[in-house]
């Protein structure tokens, strides 16, 4: 199946999960893909001075089997941009993702993320040039507004804006950005939430695919977003912690189509994905706790759920740990829950 039919990515982006760094890394996702065949899933962000001057390519690489799986970029230089697209597309996303949400210190010091709020017309002018530059869908993810803006005023129009450069899909994360006075970790729980401002632009908006980002923890909640008339859904930190209770049902509640595996067998369907990863070295490869750490959650709230989440936890770092360690963990688990 190609995803660059706009209608299948489009389909797609009913549910996704969220872009998190340090986390949605090639093997968080292709732990995901094994829960879920159709959900949307987003690289890390990755900076596009990092892919053109930083000759950081390898930050792209993905599984076929992560598709349909989008790039996010960070990055605030029309050119520059357009250069790191090209490449995303040359690896095969069918996706490029703009950051216009992330409060970072880090990515406020290079005037990108969420800052971009305040500047509706150079994002404009870099998504326009991302466009004309590759074949793949140009995206964004925003916020409704930062600091002291008014939402209502200041979201209209940057969505107006990206509209009119050729964006046809954003997600927005239904809170303000503080850049002062909060970490990126209050960001994500402080501002409050304003979905009925999304709702909004949605009617302002009724040609733009619109999906709906922040304080969702359900697949009954995310349900209720899409009947409420929403396009899509992102996920975040609820899909990364509890991927099970999300991903396994999604294809069933969302799609309407079969129930994914169950999670022993998402174990058991990752030990070829593990030993070559072990096996690695050439390629950055090698340590068994790359992918495990993805994998503490999946059983969450099961019996002998804390049992695979400590052998993991102790075992995995450990020097020549492979995958025995994770058939130790499952053994733990089963036997706590005798």
């Amino acid at each position: 199946m190609t995803y660059s039919n706009p209608h299948l990515l489009h389909s797609a982006a009913r549910l996704s999960v969220a872009p998190m760094m340090d986390w949605t890394d090639r093997h968080c996702r292709y732990l995901h893909r094994l829960l879920s065949k159709r959900a949307l899933l987003y690289t890390e962000m990755v900076t596009s001075p990092a892919l053109v001057r930083g000759d950081a390519r390898h930050l792209l690489r993905f599984d076929p089997s992560e598709q349909p799986v989008a790039l996010q970029l960070g990055g605030s230089d029309p050119v520059e941009l357009a250069k790191a697209a090209v490449m995303g597309a040359e690896e095969g996303y069918p996706e490029i993702n703009l950051n216009c949400g992330c409060p970072s210190d880090r990515v406020q010091s290079g005037a990108f993320g969420a800052i971009l709020m305040t500047q509706p017309a150079l994002v404009a002018d870099c998504c326009r040039a991302m466009i004309a530059a590759q074949p793949a869908e140009v995206t964004v993810k925003c916020r409704i507004g930062v600091d002291d803006q008014d939402p209502a005023e200041v979201l209209p129009e940057f969505l107006a804006q990206i509209v009119a450069a050729g964006v046809e899909r954003v997600t927005i994360h239904a809170r303000k950005a503080w850049l002062q006075g909060l970490s990126p970790k209050e960001n994500r729980d402080i501002p409050p939430l304003d979905y009925d401002l999304v709702f909004e632009m949605k009617q302002l908006f009724p040609h733009l695919h619109i999906s709906i980002n922040g304080g969702i923890a359900s697949l009954e909640h995310a349900k209720t977003l899409l009947d409420g008339g929403l396009d899509g859904v992102m996920i975040g930190r609820a899909a990364y912690h509890n991927p099970t209770d999300i991903l396994r049902a999604a294809d069933a509640e969302i799609w309407g189509e079969a129930m994914g595996p169950d999670p022993v067998d998402v174990v058991l369907q990752m030990r070829d994905y593990i030993e070559a990863h072990v096996a690695d070295q050439s390629k950055g490869g090698g340590k068994l706790a790359h992918v495990t750490r993805h994998m503490l959650g999946l059983f969450a709230g099961q019996p002998g759920s804390r049992q695979w989440r400590r052998h993991l936890s102790e075992h995995a770092y450990r020097a020549g740990a492979g995958w025995s360690v994770v058939e130790d963990a499952l053994a733990a688990m089963e036997q706590a829950a005798a």
